[in-house]
């Protein structure tokens, strides 16, 4: 008897990938979104199969509400900082510990585990090295974390060119030992553009969206806004994002602005309300001193939103011509573009059609391909 061709032969087992989703935890910062990213977009496939572990001592609950249904949820029960000084100290304990055997780990947040399976090792950017001055006594460990992961044979995964060449640098790795996949873009169209005044307080605003920390510069942007401000009468500029370290300097710079009472401080804002912002602002604005990608400009983009960026970091890469791109160092030069993006209509009209086409770059579908395809290219036996 012949063999049945019509039946098709058995889909091999999906690759079982260790995945970091501590970002998860908490207000979620830009790594947050990233890694939320990436864990929803891999849980969806059917050729891989997601173990989330988080490096804390919460509740494997709280960890499990935070990633999809079906991915199963760990965690080391040892709070971070003590874990990483055992994991600078040597190659144990394992990660396999609390996931169990998996044919690849992704640490999605600078610090890749011992493992015995092969590790991927995101590192989003350089700032522990580039601004030491500008990091926490806990970031600046990520140089030490991020040699002993690849002192054990890690790889790296980065989000942009730009970052990829500075690992590389950095650490003097070879080219395959760093590779780049960029990420996706949250879904910020659609916000409720009057609801986005109404939590700026202002019809017409600059908005600037992240963490108040000394990287992404936002007191020369307040000086820069005051300038502008001068001859734009009803002009705001908003703020929103938690206080970070050395969120002082943000707010000297608005007690110092002759507009300051201007300046609206909105605070952490949840997902929502962060679409609405984007729809209802006039300008954003992203005057970072160093970026390994830049999501908040595109995801302006996507809502069709003329975006001000820092020609610095990864973002000339990333956003191409499709921002007016300036100096972070030169307030004046930052002033200029605000108010040419924020009193030209061509110019605006022109933001806006190069901006939607550039976010269309970064579609999650392709990050998930990618990744799954670098988590296949690291498995035992591939």
């Amino acid at each position: 008897m012949g063999h049945d061709l019509g039946v098709p032969s058995e889909s091999p087992s999906p690759l079982r990938v260790a995945i970091d989703a501590t970002p998860l935890l908490g207000v979620r910062t830009g790594v947050g979104h990233v890694t939320a990213g990436f864990v929803e977009t891999l849980a969806a496939r059917d050729d891989i199969e997601l173990v989330a572990y988080g490096v804390t001592r919460v509740s494997r609950g709280r960890l499990a509400r935070a990633v999809p249904a079906g991915v199963r949820a760990c965690t080391t029960r040892l709070p971070a900082r003590a874990l990483f000084a055992l994991w600078e100290r040597g190659p144990r304990p394992r990660i396999e510990r609390w996931t169990g055997a998996v044919n690849v780990v992704h640490a999605t947040n600078f610090v890749g585990p011992p493992a015995r399976a092969r590790v991927l090792v995101t590192i989003h950017d350089l700032t522990f090295l580039r601004f030491p001055e500008m990091c926490t006594a806990s970031t600046l460990r990520y140089g030490t974390l991020v040699q002993r992961a690849l002192e054990r044979g890690a790889v790296v995964h980065v989000v942009s060119d730009f970052v990829a060449d500075e690992v590389r640098d950095a650490f003097g790795l070879p080219t395959d030992r760093v590779r780049r996949v960029y990420a996706g873009l949250a879904a910020t169209a659609g916000g409720d553009a009057g609801a986005g005044r109404r939590l700026a307080g202002a019809d017409r605003y600059v908005l600037t969206l992240g963490t108040l920390e000394p990287r992404k510069n936002l007191p020369a942007l307040v000086r820069a806004f005051d300038a502008v401000a001068s001859t734009d009468g009803d002009l705001v500029l908003a703020l929103a994002g938690p206080d970070g370290w050395g969120s002082d300097g943000v707010h000297a710079a608005v007690a110092a602005a002759r507009h300051g009472d201007r300046v609206h401080r909105l605070g952490y804002v949840p997902d929502e309300a962060r679409r609405d912002l984007l729809a209802g602002a006039t300008v954003v604005a992203y005057p970072s001193i160093y970026e390994g990608f830049g999501h908040t400009p595109l995801e302006a983009m996507v809502a069709g939103i003329p975006v001000v960026a820092a020609a610095a970091g990864a973002l000339p890469e990333v956003l191409g011509d499709a921002a007016l791109l300036v100096d972070p160092s030169d307030e004046d030069a930052l002033a200029a573009a605000l108010a040419r993006a924020l009193g030209d209509e061509a110019l605006r009209r022109d933001l806006v059609t190069r901006g939607r086409e550039r976010a269309t770059r970064y579609p999650w579908s392709r990050a998930g391909d990618e990744m799954a395809a670098l988590y296949r290219g690291l498995a035992p036996g591939s």
